[in-house]
């Protein structure tokens, strides 16, 4: 099971492969958007742009999900690691920044630190024994 880290609040979430970052970080009452998209924003359409993330650090080089065509186009100005959480799933641990247009400077060791310390792999679940047989 991937695990997320949010570099900016500090916190690992492990979550099952295949989770939508946006979801992710708000069901772990973490901040993802800024002034402009708490007042506003689309809902995880890819619209409206105010949830992106920036990749600080990736497991493997494809933690989370190919860019979309909609981030393709709504983050043509933008560098190219910076996603929308909303279209973002996760595939394998990564280090992800909230808000990274916002603050960056202050926090320039914990995104050092976030790049240079490895991921984990995250938890592995067990596997169920089969049940025990009558027969021997």
């Amino acid at each position: 099971m991937p695990v997320v880290r949010f570099v900016r609040e500090g916190c690992e979430v492990v979550c099952s492969e295949g989770t939508n970052l946006r979801e992710l970080a708000l069901a772990e009452g973490l901040q993802l958007y800024g002034l402009k998209g708490q007042l506003g924003n689309c809902g995880g359409c890819g619209q409206c742009i105010t949830c992106f993330v920036e990749v600080i650090a990736e497991r493997n080089g494809s933690a989370l999900s190919e860019r979309t065509a909609v981030e393709d186009q709504k983050l043509r100005r933008r560098p190219s690691s910076w996603r929308l959480a909303c279209q973002a799933l996760v595939l394998d641990s990564v280090a992800v920044l909230t808000r990274p247009q916002v603050g960056r400077e202050s926090l320039s060791s914990q995104i050092e630190q976030a790049r240079l310390e490895p991921l984990p792999k995250g938890p592995v679940l067990a596997e169920e024994e089969p049940p025990l047989s009558d027969e021997l």
